[in-house]
Formats: C-alpha cells, sequence, structure tokens
C-alpha cells in the first residue's frame, strides 16, 4: 500500500468553537477572546485557504459540510471518527468526548461513494465508548502502509488493548509507547501521537524528546532505521507549535508534498526545512484560530481517502 494519497476529505465548519470536553486533555487548546460566530467566521476562512492550495497543488479534496445540529465544534478534525483502506474496508472510531461521537455519519460514507470509491466492509470500535475505552484514528494512531507498523503514543484516548485490536484486524506491527509533554512544570500524557509524529515515504519527523523512557526511545529509532526512513527530529517547543502534526499528500500526477500549518513551518530551522525540502515540496496554510481553539493543526483536518476506486462508475 502507498504511503500517501492524492484524495483527501475534509469537513467546513459551521459552527466551529472552543470544545470543553476534549479541553480536559488536550493541553494545546486555549481559550479565545472572540465571540462564537467570530471564530466560525475566522476558522470558515483558514479551512478555505488550506482547501484552495490544496487544491492548486492537484491534490484533490472533497468536502462536506457540517450539520448545524447536533453541535459538533471539533467536526473539522474528520481524521479522529474514520479511517479508509486500500482493500476497501472504513474502520470507525470510539471517541473520548461524548459531543464528538456526533461527528460520525454515514451520509458522509455515501458521499465518497457517490464520488466514485468503493467501500467493501466496516469495522466498527464504537462500542468500546461504553466501556471507556478509546481510539481516535490516525490522531492515536501513526500508520506506516509501506510496512505495515502502527505506532501509537498510548493515552486516555489511545487504548492499547483496542490498538493491539486494531492492528490484529487490519494486519499491522503495533508499535506502542508513552509520550509526555511539559504543562506547567508537570510531564502529562500526549493527547494524541500525531502532534509529535509524522511518517511520510522515505522519512519520519519526530519529537524524540516527548518519550520520556529511553528503551522506548531507543525502539522508536531502530524502528525507523529499519525501514530505511530518514528521522527528521524536532524539539518539544516546536511540537507544542504543531510542527509533529503534518502529513503527506500528493497529487494526480503523483507529486508528493508535505502539509503543515504556517505556524509549524515559522518553527523549523533552516536546516529541518531543507531535510523536508530534499523529499517533497512543502505546502504551508495558516490556521491559527484552529489550532488555538481546537488544539489540533492541518493532519488534523486531513482525513485520507485511500479506497479503491468504483470501475463500473
Amino acid at each position: 500500500m502507498k504511503q500517501s494519497t492524492n484524495t483527501i476529505l475534509m469537513i467546513e465548519p459551521i459552527a466551529f468553537g472552543f470544545n470543553d470536553q476534549t479541553a480536559i486533555n488536550n493541553y494545546f487548546q486555549q481559550k479565545g477572546a472572540n465571540s462564537s460566530s467570530e471564530n466560525q467566521t475566522l476558522a470558515l476562512s483558514e479551512f478555505g485557504l488550506m482547501v484552495d492550495k490544496l487544491r492548486n497543488k492537484g491534490v484533490r479534496v472533497i468536502v462536506v459540510r457540517d450539520t448545524q445540529q447536533p453541535h459538533t465544534p471539533d467536526s473539522i478534525f474528520p481524521n479522529n471518527w474514520v479511517s479508509t483502506h486500500a482493500d476497501g474496508c472504513v474502520a470507525l472510531y470510539p471517541m473520548y468526548a461524548p459531543n464528538r461521537r456526533d461527528e460520525r455519519r454515514n451520509d458522509i460514507l455515501e458521499i465518497l461513494q457517490r464520488e466514485g470509491f468503493q467501500i467493501k466492509k466496516s469495522i466498527d470500535y464504537t462500542s468500546s465508548e461504553n466501556e471507556g475505552r478509546f481510539l481516535e484514528g490516525t490522531g492515536s494512531m501513526i500508520l506506516d502502509h509501506e510496512h505495515k507498523i502502527a505506532y501509537a503514543a498510548i493515552s486516555q484516548r489511545t487504548d492499547k488493548e483496542l490498538f493491539l485490536k486494531f492492528c490484529h484486524d487490519f494486519d499491522y506491527k503495533p508499535h506502542s509507547f508513552y509520550a509526555y509533554q511539559s504543562v506547567k512544570g508537570e510531564r502529562l500524557p500526549i493527547y494524541h501521537t500525531n502532534v509529535m509524529m509524522c511518517i511520510a515515504d522515505r522519512y519520519a519527523v519526530v519529537c524524540l524528546d516527548t518519550i520520556d523512557n529511553i528503551e522506548e526511545r531507543v525502539a522508536v529509532i531502530r524502528s525507523f532505521e529499519a525501514t530505511q526512513k530518514e528521522i527528521i527530529t524536532i524539539s518539544e517547543s516546536q511540537m507544542h507549535r504543531f510542527a509533529g502534526n503534518m502529513l503527506q499528500v500528493e497529487n494526480y500526477a503523483g507529486a508528493k508534498f508535505l502539509v503543515m500549518s504556517q505556524t509549524a513551518f515559522e518553527s523549523l530551522t533552516m536546516v529541518q526545512i531543507e531535510q523536508l525540502k530534499a523529499h517533497n515540496e512543502i505546502i504551508t496554510s495558516a490556521v491559527p484560530t484552529i489550532e488555538k481553539l481546537g488544539g489540533g493543526s492541518v493532519r488534523c483536518m486531513m482525513a485520507e481517502v485511500f479506497l479503491p476506486k468504483n470501475l463500473n462508475l
């Protein structure tokens, strides 16, 4: 399976805002002074500019508008509730925040089918919400598709048992560890793996400083080396500016791009930028409102579509 796709699903926000239910363990979120309508206007503008930038490079973006009811302030981050796979399988994930569970919409899957993709079966993990166990899609897991390895930082939102079940169901080798960030002088679990790690075709961007256990840190390094990934390290301060929340995509011609926010790009050194540019062009998009209130960046806004095409359409 290819590491990157040329088709991205994005959800256009209709009532974006700060989510108190996710702020419990997402330490990237910050409350703002703007009104709800101002936040929505700013987020919608940031969303639209990012869609335009992707499309201008030839990346296919399927945009689905959020619904007014039920209220889902984090719907702009669809990669947490769904993942799609090259064998035609769709996975549906259990979400930590009750108000995020309403983001799961069957009509979105139907839209993908109308757009020419095959869905052959779905695997639904959402019943684990009743047990207080969660696995938030490709926020919780970073997938090396080519080598069939799944990486996960275990947290309240990434249950180890569920992670192992996903790996068994989808035939990925599990690689789990614990990752922490400093919050007011305390080391607290990072809520999603995809804020500290990005895996592309020939390289990995990772904040090794968050893996406090040396043995676990070395194991991650060795896994990247064994799969011949160039390791591009970022600092914890860069991670706090979303430098780990990146995604490699490609366009219709197969040209590859690394998508990151303007905040992330401005945190990088020239050496890091040159390392990344040696592999692919960089696409940057400014999403400061979404980052501040939502506690997620551009990678969280993109759900990759790996489904096979329906040749009968």
